[in-house]
């Protein structure tokens, strides 16, 4: 079965064949059948697997299938037929995918799901968006402390199976609180007569319905955690996080963070569903503070229009300036962005960073800066740079072309040792403040940072430059 793809069904299908379906439904995981029901043209074809195939089965496909699939299924298939698919499927599940339908199609889902079901998810949907409360499943195991071993296990056994979670269980008293959670594994290795509240652990790590969705995933990784219980603001136990919610959570941060890197607002669907309009709208408002960023460039490159028509060599070692600032800064921006991104740098290490920072940046110049200034010299000696030195030196002083030459790399090089110790102190500095204000620091990356820098350098480099030039003149 694994080479099933997208003909291979639609072949049985078209040949009525339920059996082979059926036992494919069985041997493939539902993630990969979706794959190939996603490229099936007519909605018929998805809607016949449905009617014909166990609810059991098809139950999962519809929770890995495209947003667009689901839609076109809900409006294809009779109440009936939809008030089954839909009560097997995860609280959580159908909250996720109904955020996004029409309004029309929305009420019509919650007419075909049971009462408490309808409860459920309309408490979901009332939770602030990213939260704990908005991606957690109401569908848990949860058992009475008073409980002994052979009492829990004939709970589970009678309705664990449709919970999203045995393997974790969480205990409550009879006032509904939280009081202990315990392992499946250990519950099957003590004694039948244990009472729970004398084995359970009762340290146990929880979350409040309003707490981030990131946060969130965080304390899973931090504790090792498989499922994590929510807490709303009474101490109450609504409901949990499983380990592939918070995986999805982690996925969706690190795309975002990527989407964010590009200066690009985040967008809700894949880069193929999305449309060209929606994608370029997207993108302009950064281009616009990018470009009104770069006016500062060419603001500064005319206010030193005297010295680059005194020495227009100057012009030829700009892109390399820019780019060692540029590279200077983002490689410690990353650093730190991935280091508050997974808990590791916290806002009050600031100036721990910054004077570590500040040491890394000074090596760092010091080697550029040695290298830079052998190599400008060779450059100019054999060639590589290729202006006409005698004549456009020829309104300094008799120094000669040599010496003149020493001057340039020197105005490069100085340059080049401020700028990389200054674009490593912005580098880190500039996430970290966003983080104090509480904004990604993601958006303070690549072109933002560069285009900053650039201008720094631009002006470090010039007053340099003609700081040297009235020395010589």
């Amino acid at each position: 079965m694994k080479n099933i793809n997208t003909e291979t069904i639609k072949k049985l299908i078209d040949e009525n064949n339920v059996k082979e379906l059926r036992d494919i439904f069985i041997k493939v995981p539902p993630i990969d059948l979706a794959d190939c029901c996603n490229e099936l043209e007519d909605i018929k074809d998805l809607v016949f697997l449905f009617r014909y195939v166990k609810s059991e089965y098809t139950a999962d496909l519809f929770a890995e299938l495209k947003q667009e699939k689901k839609e076109e299924l809900i409006n294809a298939l009779s109440d009936g037929e939809l008030a089954t698919l839909l009560l097997k499927q995860a609280n959580d599940d159908v909250t996720d995918f109904i955020e996004e339908l029409p309004a029309n199609v929305v009420s019509r889902v919650l007419k075909n799901v049971q009462k408490d079901k309808r409860n459920q998810i309309n408490a979901l949907l009332n939770y602030k968006e990213h939260t704990a409360g908005s991606i957690m499943t109401t569908e848990y195991l949860e058992l009475l402390d008073t409980f002994n071993v052979d009492e829990a296990i004939q709970t589970i056994r009678k309705i664990g199976k449709e919970k999203e979670t045995i393997f974790t269980l969480f205990i409550r008293d009879k006032e509904r609180s939280l009081v202990g959670e315990l392992g499946l594994d250990d519950l099957i290795f003590a004694n039948s007569s244990d009472c729970l509240k004398d084995i359970m652990n009762k340290t146990v790590i929880t979350v409040n319905v309003n707490t981030d969705q990131e946060e969130v995933a965080k304390t899973m990784k931090r504790y090792d955690l498989h499922a994590i219980p929510v807490l709303n603001d009474d101490q109450k136990l609504v409901g949990i996080i499983t380990i592939d919610d918070a995986l999805d959570v982690m996925e969706d941060e690190a795309s975002e963070d990527f989407i964010q890197m590009g200066h690009v607002s985040p967008i809700e669907n894949s880069y193929l569903q999305t449309g060209v309009i929606k994608l370029a709208f997207k993108s302009v408002p950064w281009l616009i503070i990018l470009m009104v960023l770069g006016v500062f460039t060419s603001l500064i490159l005319s206010n030193f229009q005297d010295t680059l028509a005194l020495l227009p060599v100057l012009t030829v070692f700009i892109p390399l300036l820019m780019d060692a600032g540029g590279n200077a800064g983002n490689q410690s921006t990353t650093l730190i962005i991935r280091g508050l991104a997974i808990g590791e740098i916290k806002v009050k290490d600031y100036f721990k960073i910054v004077w570590k920072e500040f040491r890394v940046a000074l090596l760092c110049a010091l080697i550029l800066a040695i290298a830079c200034f052998s190599w400008l010299l060779i450059e100019m000696y054999i060639g590589i740079v290729n202006y006409p030195l005698e004549e456009t030196l020829a309104t300094l002083d008799s120094l000669g072309v040599f010496k003149a030459r020493l001057m340039i790399a020197l105005a490069v090089t100085i340059t080049i040792f401020v700028d990389v110790i200054f674009a490593k102190i912005l580098g880190v500095s500039l996430p970290i403040f966003v983080k104090l204000i509480k904004l990604d620091p993601a958006l303070i990356s690549s072109p933002f940072l560069t285009t900053i820098i650039d201008i720094i350098t631009l002006v470090i480099y010039f007053v340099t430059s003609v700081y040297i030039l009235h020395l010589v003149v």
